[in-house]
């Protein structure tokens, strides 16, 4: 397999196209793949006639590859039935782990190319992965699922730069200023509005139900549990209410939503099933991001039979269950898992 080449993920936007820019000026062979994992109209066709441009401009070539239906499977199938279930899931872990650093590497290998590369903002060196140097892009969170026997292949050459200078690095090169200076997207890549249109196309997401307290007390109505999530405040009703409340448990067998003030969100251990591990690991402290915008908690970390026992020194909120526990060791990410 060719060490020498490297497989980069073209999306169209100018992380991408700076991480292949720089990546041929290291000396490497580069290939472009365009990866279609979802039929938004007209999404598509804009994107991946910038990535052609870009591969114009590098004298590249620029594969196109339909993953739809294993995007669907892996990935978008997976959001919808958390849903259902009354979870949160987290489907960009899934699509790294499934899509990106899954099927992309396969594709890699079909061409016979030893290295893959994309433009996410953390940085690995073949062991572990790393947060990267800038702490808002850090998209290490991202990445704790996706296989261990794939790292020494990954090439994230980003993972020490700054966005405002990779923008202003990209707007320097004439031909791609439209790229460099775009609307950079931040939401879920097949969300167009809200997570209920998605939804909605799927089940009644509208079902009236009832609201209760922690002692299982109807206080309240909602509109149907699909609109929540485990820390929500607004959408529903609670009779007589004067502190703020917010959505405590999900029970999607009986359209149900338990509420209580905030000082019942408090967690203080919790279980993670699907772990996945860069090292092994048996019992161990480390720090802890339950969510992608939070801060890492110290923790202590008991696994055994496959799943792990989270012990924290000091209190988060609004622990869901679906979302992704991410491991770290400073700034070295160890694995993760599904928050149960």
């Amino acid at each position: 397999m060719d060490k020498k080449k490297v497989l980069v993920g073209m999306s169209g936007g100018v992380d991408s196209t700076v991480t292949a820019i720089l990546l041929q000026k290291e000396g490497y062979e580069v290939v472009g793949v365009y990866m279609k994992l979802h039929h938004k109209p007209g999404y598509h066709e804009e994107n991946y006639t910038k990535a052609q441009r870009v591969g114009d401009y590098l004298g590249i070539k620029i594969h196109f590859l339909d993953l739809s239906e294993a995007f669907n499977d892996e990935v978008y199938e997976y959001f919808v039935e958390s849903y259902k279930e009354g979870l949160t899931p987290n489907p960009c872990v899934m699509c790294n782990r499934t899509i990106k650093f899954g099927k992309m590497v396969e594709f890699a290998d079909s061409l016979d190319i030893y290295h893959v590369a994309t433009g996410h903002y953390i940085k690995c060196d073949g062991n572990f992965i790393y947060m990267a140097e800038d702490p808002n892009k850090d998209q290490s969170y991202f990445l704790c699922e996706v296989k261990k026997e794939v790292l020494p292949r990954l090439i994230f050459p980003l993972g020490t730069w700054i966005k405002d200078d990779v923008k202003a690095y990209a707007a320097d090169i004439e031909v791609l200023n439209d790229i460099a200076t775009q609307k950079e997207s931040s939401e879920i890549c097949f969300v167009e509005n809200t997570y209920d249109e998605v939804l909605a196309k799927h089940m009644n997401i509208d079902m009236p139900g009832e609201t209760l307290n922690s002692e299982g007390e109807v206080v309240g109505t909602h509109k149907g549990y699909m609109h929540y999530t485990i820390g929500k405040r607004r959408g529903f009703f609670v009779n007589g209410a004067h502190d703020p409340h917010f959505v405590l448990e999900i029970k999607p067998e009986s359209n149900q939503i338990v509420v209580g003030t905030k000082e019942k969100l408090e967690e203080n251990a919790f279980e993670v099933k699907q772990l996945n591990l860069f090292k092994a690991l048996s019992d161990f402290d480390c720090t802890v991001k339950v969510r992608y915008r939070t801060s890492a908690v110290p923790c202590h970390v008991s696994i055994k039979e496959g799943r792990a026992t989270v012990t924290l020194a000091e209190p988060v909120f609004g622990l869901a269950k679906g979302q992704i526990a991410a491991f770290y060791e400073e700034d070295k990410l160890l694995g993760g898992g599904v928050i149960c």
